[in-house]
């Protein structure tokens, strides 16, 4: 038993939030007895996070990491189980909502490192990252309707990740596919084996650090904008993009040392 000389130890964050001196941000989920599970509380400290890194200026990169043999397996079942209550089951759903369109509204790629079983709303959140780099035993699936519930909210990036009948298939099974499937049909980016899993995803954090920043906004923002709408609008927001793009300093000296046939000064 404690005595009142014991000091408390102090509780594990349930999310872990750092940047390198390069801009890059790393958020990990830090629940892994719980399975990473997208508890209020857990939902809340994410939105934290992303908040933390959509006011950094001079942020570059986002990694979504976890801790544990899972990455997330989607909401906490417990807990909604727990409070039967519609009203909070909406907010649950909108807070979750909020934090996965934060991450497409953050002007930086954001990374998601999955080095194990990602379901339900967690396959929700791989979907929803600009990139995804997957450890070979990593499985993925949206297995709510195994308990009677159609995982909705994740087959809105589920089906922008993959064709329509693949991700339907997927909402209607509840079947899990692996890592090298799941590459197959869009929803990563690569496979690599487990050891390797931090160097890949390095190397495309790496490569994204050569690009300027200025660039990767703009484009990310019309990436996602032009998607929702029809053909000729979607071009015209394109050509919009371009232009400003164009106007920058940084596209005016990137094209001037292409015609010069030297680095672009912000290369370094």
């Amino acid at each position: 038993m404690m005595n009142a000389s014991t000091p408390a130890v102090p509780a594990e964050p349930i999310v872990l939030h750092e940047r390198d001196g390069r801009g890059v941000h790393r958020i990990t989920l830090n629940t892994p007895r719980r399975f990473n599970a997208l508890s209020t509380a857990m939902l809340v400290a994410l939105q934290q996070a992303l908040d933390a890194v959509r006011d950094d200026e001079h942020a570059r990169a986002l990694v979504i990491a976890a801790q544990g043999k899972a990455f997330c397996a989607g909401h906490d079942l417990v807990e909604m189980r727990s409070t039967p209550d519609e009203g909070f089951y909406r907010d649950l759903f909108a807070r979750c909502s909020r934090m996965m369109l934060s991450i497409q509204r953050l002007p930086v790629p954001v990374i998601a490192r999955v080095q194990g079983l990602a379901t339900a709303a967690g396959c929700q959140l791989v979907a929803q990252c600009d990139l995804a780099v997957a450890a070979e035993p990593a499985t993925f699936g949206v297995n709510g309707i195994d308990v009677g519930l159609f995982c909705a909210t994740p087959s809105v990036p589920l089906s922008r990740n993959m064709g329509p009948k693949q991700a339907m298939e997927m909402l209607l099974t509840g079947e899990f596919i692996s890592a090298a499937e799941a590459q197959r049909r869009g929803l990563v980016n690569r496979t690599v084996a487990p050891e390797g899993l931090d160097a890949e995803v390095e190397a495309l954090v790496a490569a994204i650090l050569g690009k300027p920043r200025e660039a990767i906004a703009m484009g990310k923002a019309l990436f996602y904008r032009q998607r929702e709408t029809g053909l000729e609008a979607a071009y015209q927001l394109a050509g919009q993009t371009m232009a400003c793009n164009m106007m920058h300093p940084v596209a005016q000296e990137g094209v001037q040392a292409f015609i010069d046939k030297r680095p672009p000064a912000w290369k370094g």
